[in-house]
């Protein structure tokens, strides 16, 4: 009997140990996102903040979370889909509310087309997606505040450094 007691003993122990995993965590990174710098027109050279920028997905009703909005800033970094070839972003220059809550600021309409590449890293990180072959396309009105946008680099491994330039 007393055998039995130490096999059973034993072989919850054995369990109990064959049963945990070690822990993952995640170091190895995760889904980039893609850089813009703005730019003075007259001199392309020369960084140019943008007033009371706001930032909202085409399509969404909350701004952008990856900026602090309503700020004067020259660089934004801002997330793609990752599942889907295109992301737009309404980019909003003096942005503020009217008396009803309405927007006022000056929108203009940027899309970004791309091929997604997805990573795996490791169990605990997962996939992470890259993307190649960034274009972009502004949509014309009467009024834009942005004048170009221009790809410095088409493909987006990390946020390192400034993919887009968008001059206004």
């Amino acid at each position: 009997m007393k055998n039995f007691v130490y096999s059973i003993l034993l072989l919850i122990i054995f369990i109990t140990i064959a049963s945990c995993e070690k822990d993952d965590i995640c170091v190895e990174g995760t889904t980039p996102l893609m850089v813009i710098e703005f730019f003075d027109v007259n001199d392309r050279e020369s960084p140019k903040n943008v007033t009371a920028l706001r930032v909202v997905g085409q399509g969404q009703t909350i701004t952008v979370n990856t900026l602090a909005d309503r700020t004067n800033l020259n660089l934004i970094t801002v997330p793609l889909k990752t599942s889907e070839d295109r992301t737009g972003f309404l980019l909003i220059s003096n942005s503020d509310d009217n008396d009803d809550g309405s927007e006022i600021g000056n929108i203009d309409t940027v899309t970004f087309d791309y091929a997604r590449l997805e990573d795996f890293k490791s169990r605990a990180c997962g996939f992470i997606v890259n993307y190649e072959e960034l274009t972009g396309t502004l949509q014309t009105d009467t009024n834009n505040w942005i004048q170009e946008v221009e790809i410095i680099r088409s493909e987006i491994i990390n946020s390192d450094s400034t993919h887009v330039k968008i001059y206004h």
